[in-house]
């Protein structure tokens, strides 16, 4: 049997999981749900899916089923080169994997959704009063990112792990918010060696 990725296509969170499935040579079933008109929250999905009535959700080969982006990365990591062997290690993927739910994914990924989904004319007055502010610190993230990779190619020294892939998959759409990553020439670089990682596979597949 093969393991299905409960998704929204176009969600980063989404596509991290389908990036570590091919980063490490697995074939994910995928079944998608239209956020935009409530899939997720219907009682049926609640019941048997997440009963948090979100994606992604990783439904293992025997029907256990897996909720938060970052929990199936270190799912699916095992035994690759993606999760380090060494506690340290580990716990500086750790670190980058708590702040890109924190500090960026918040901060990027929630302002491309209001403009690349809901549309600048159809948020609310909430969402336009949040909106410099989120960008705001969506810039404060990136510049982070920035200066880290400065001193190495990778976020966790000289290799790639989950972190870069968590980062990556929200970043390398940042644009689509707004953001402009010609500021970021480091994480540029960056992005462009996620991109040259044996079986890398494009958000759009």
């Amino acid at each position: 049997m093969t393991m299905t990725l409960h998704e929204f296509a176009p969600s980063g969170n989404c596509y991290k999981i389908r990036l570590i499935a091919a980063l490490t040579g697995r074939t994910l079933n995928r079944r998608h749900y239209d956020i935009l008109n409530g899939e997720t929250r219907t009682p049926a999905f609640l019941r048997e899916i997440n009963a948090n009535g979100r994606i992604p959700v990783l439904e293992l080969e025997d029907g256990r089923k897996l909720p938060e982006s970052n929990a199936a990365l270190f799912y699916l990591a095992q035994g690759s080169p993606y999760w380090p062997a060494d506690a340290w290690t580990q716990a500086r993927v750790l670190q980058w994997l708590f702040f890109e739910q924190y500090s960026h994914e918040p901060n990027i990924a929630t302002p491309r959704f209001w403009l690349a989904h809901v549309g600048a004319d159809n948020l609310s007055d909430l969402q336009r009063a949040l909106l410099p502010g989120k960008m705001a610190q969506g810039h404060a993230a990136l510049q982070l990112m920035e200066d880290a990779l400065t001193a190495t190619p990778w976020l966790v020294d000289s290799i790639p792990t989950i972190a870069d892939i968590a980062l990556y998959a929200y970043t390398h759409v940042a644009p689509d918010a707004g953001f402009d990553l010609d500021r970021y020439p480091h994480i540029q670089a960056w992005l462009a060696r996620v991109e040259r990682l044996p079986g890398y596979q494009p958000m759009t597949v």
